[in-house]
């Protein structure tokens, strides 16, 4: 293939990332990770504090990555801004990704860094954990650089390659604290891989003086970007220590996951093949590949192919040492799949690279590239399906504790219910429930700045409001502290959790009069009555089968 081919290439396979990436964003309910985050870029972006929670939220990288796209769309408050801004930025990351994709070809070709391209635009996973507002597009885009920084620098590559090395690094620590894990892999992995290749190996980067200085510099910037971001560009210095309280929090996590506790299989059976509810979802094609790639890693060494043999072999032992690992923490969630994930990606464009070259026959080799074509269709098929058709669904394998779309009605309904007030957004509201089940309400209610939290319903302050959100463990409470004073409506949070949703009777009929004089709308509008006159909503009827067994 040549430059111009593989050009073409990469410009087709950008444009349809972005589009899948890009489109209709703001459609799906917010998850409550992204609420939470998207509060906390709020605290950045308001008043320009940051300060690392050790315990959820990660690394800085999304929040600060975040202000320019904010700037630029006239955001400047937590109210102002919207889905669009915070979900473009982990789409762009996850766009670039593809883009780092050609610095691959001198070690892997130019078909395969193409039919990479092509994968990763197209996945589901990738599309649809890019289009969430949470660290793992701009995660597995640090992750991927630095092993292709390492890589080069282990062949040969100059200064500026370990330049790039310390740059990822220090923006992966950044980001994740999972960074240890990926970083490590493929450092180890590149040793192995160059140990390999015996008397063809190329010079040890390490064996004089001038590697020994890469290396403190790559050592030096990763130090440097990692320690700016965490102690938020020099603002607060002390913050550059605060991720190592965060050590005891993850070795706990991956100890006692909890209900995040999954088996070791539950990635490669989330990519291999997954059914429910009469939805079929698979990501197998990527998987073969990248098998058929790994295994052209251990053939006979050839002098004249020692520079791509180290590279197959570097991504191949990089994939299996890092998935074993995720594989072997007892906590997951399924986006943690990313940093491996984009390495397997690039085995399966080796893998059809392979495929392809395997024969000189043309017809044989259009035949190879039409079944990619049609395949990697049906990935982006897939793709569209998971991040727009069913991006809330639980059946879509993707979609973790997802926030279901009766929370949005519940909250415009809150917001409908305080513009009948006399303070309007002012209007005092109070959520009383665990604060596992108080998001993504914060978001949704960032207008209101009267709205208060409570763990328990016990705070008499929290019963002055006239509009009420409550957890089911709650409503008996409720119901006897609030009476007849008012009335309830119930509305689904994320699968098999309700809220209740109590209304000052007063206020309550002013809403009726102007729902009336506005038209009858049908159950389940925005509009309309609660259950006491439509029935339960779909999330409310849903519950009490599950609970009637």
């Amino acid at each position: 293939m040549t430059r111009a081919w593989l050009g073409a290439f990469m410009a087709i396979a950008l444009a349809a990332g972005l589009a899948l990436r890009l489109t209709r964003l703001d459609e799906r309910p917010m998850h409550h990770d992204e609420a939470n985050q998207a509060v906390k870029l709020g605290a950045l972006l308001e008043r320009g504090e940051y300060r690392y929670d050790a315990y959820d939220h990660h690394g800085p990288t999304l929040y600060f990555l975040t202000i320019p796209a904010a700037r630029l769309r006239g955001q400047a408050t937590l109210a102002a801004l919207d889905e669009r801004t915070l979900r473009g930025v982990t789409a762009v990351f996850g766009a670039a990704t593809i883009l780092l994709l050609p610095l691959l070809s001198a070690g892997i070709g130019r078909t395969a860094a193409a039919a990479s391209a092509w994968l990763m635009a197209l996945s589901p996973a990738m599309v649809f954990y890019s289009r969430m507002y949470i660290q793992e597009s701009l995660f597995a885009c640090f992750t991927l650089t630095f092993v292709i920084a390492v890589g080069r620098v282990t062949t040969g590559g100059g200064l500026a390659w370990s330049a790039l090395a310390g740059v990822a690094a220090g923006l992966a620590v950044a980001t994740k604290e999972t960074s240890v894990i990926v970083l490590s892999a493929a450092l180890v992995a590149s040793a192995i891989a160059w140990w390999s290749l015996g008397a063809g190996r190329p010079r040890n980067p390490l064996a004089d003086e001038r590697g020994r200085r890469a290396t403190l510099m790559s050592l030096g910037a990763a130090a440097a970007v990692a320690g700016l971001f965490y102690s938020s560009f020099l603002t607060v210095p002390g913050g550059v220590l605060e991720p190592f309280r965060g050590v005891s929090t993850y070795l706990d996590r991956g100890i006692d996951a909890g209900i995040h506790s999954q088996p070791w299989h539950y990635y490669l059976g989330l990519l291999a093949y997954s059914s429910s509810g009469g939805l079929k979802w698979s990501e197998g094609l990527v998987l073969v590949l990248a098998v058929v790639g790994a295994m052209t890693a251990w053939g006979r060494l050839q002098p004249s192919r020692v520079e791509r043999t180290f590279w197959v072999r570097y991504l191949t032992v990089n994939v299996i040492v890092t998935t074993a690992i995720f594989s072997a923490i007892r906590y997951k969630t399924p986006w943690n799949l990313l940093p491996f994930y984009v390495g397997a990606i690039v085995l399966a464009g080796i893998g059809f690279s392979t495929l392809f070259q395997i024969t000189a026959s043309r017809v044989v080799r259009g035949a190879t590239a039409a079944v990619l074509v049609i395949a990697a269709g049906q990935l982006g098929w897939q793709a569209w399906r998971a991040s727009v058709t069913y991006a809330s669904d639980p059946r879509n394998p993707y979609v973790y504790a997802h926030t279901v779309p009766d929370a949005v009605r519940m909250a415009t309904r809150i917001r409908e219910l305080a513009a009948l007030h006399p303070d309007g957004a002012r209007m005092q509201v109070s959520v009383i429930a665990a604060p596992q089940e108080q998001w993504p309400l914060p978001w949704y209610l960032r207008a209101m700045p009267h709205v208060g939290y409570w763990a328990a319903p016990g705070d008499s302050v929290a019963l002055q409001a006239l509009v009420v959100v409550a957890a089911m463990e709650h409503t008996a409470a409720l119901d006897a502290s609030l009476g007849d004073r008012y009335v309830s409506e119930f509305y689904g949070l994320r699968p098999e959790v309700l809220l209740a949703l109590y209304v000052e009777r007063g206020l309550w009929e002013r809403f009726l009069a102007r729902a009336a004089l506005g038209g009858a709308p049908g159950c389940g509008d925005a509009g309309v009555p609660g259950p006491h006159a439509c029935g339960p909503t779909p999330a409310v009827a849903l519950w009490r089968a599950a609970h009637a067994r």
